[in-house]
């Protein structure tokens, strides 16, 4: 039996030992994500840009940068948690912990309707041809999902969608038209 070579060993690292020389190179390497992050939970972008540089103020002074990139980086995901949870309790008046329907309902009621503007929708709708009210009244008047509306006018979802896109652009140009 030939005799073979051992394989060599390769380890892995799971966390690099390398540290970020300066704050700018840690700013620059974070500062997208972190942006990311705010905007994916405020969906404003001026609160995320706002929210981006409360996290990195309240982490020059708190952090080493003698420590290893990942470090730093859970550390400043920790801080934009805590930075969004006080951005919110400000926004809110209040923490959140539960839901009161009641306060909800009241708070957030929604207007009445103006006949005015439904017998301008109506206009809008009758100038229509067939198949896009068709769709328009599936899709928001009885709130059908795609598919249903789909179904119901026996097209492809595919189809539907573009009959969809295509009634929403030509009732604007006739909203538009129509003097609103």
């Amino acid at each position: 039996m030939p005799v073979t070579a051992p394989k060599p060993v390769r380890l892995l690292k799971l966390v690099s030992p390398a540290s970020y020389g300066s704050w700018e190179d840690a700013y620059s390497d974070n500062v997208e994500r972190l942006y990311r992050l705010m905007f994916a939970r405020t969906g404003s972008r001026q609160d995320a840009e706002d929210l981006t540089a409360e996290v990195f103020l309240a982490a020059v002074p708190r952090v080493r940068l003698d420590v290893s990139i990942g470090e730093v980086r859970a550390y400043l995901l920790s801080v934009a948690r805590t930075v969004l949870a006080e951005h919110w309790r400000r926004t809110l008046g209040r923490q959140v912990t539960e839901i009161d329907l009641e306060t909800v309902a009241d708070e957030y009621a929604a207007p009445d309707p103006r006949p005015d503007k439904a017998e301008q929708v109506r206009r809008v709708l009758d100038a229509l041809p067939e198949r896009y009210r068709t769709i328009l009244r599936l899709r928001f008047l009885e709130s059908a999902t795609i598919r249903e509306a789909a179904r119901q006018m026996g097209v492809s979802i595919a189809n539907a969608k573009v009959l969809q896109y295509r009634a929403l652009r030509h009732a604007a140009g006739l909203f538009d038209s129509d003097g609103s």
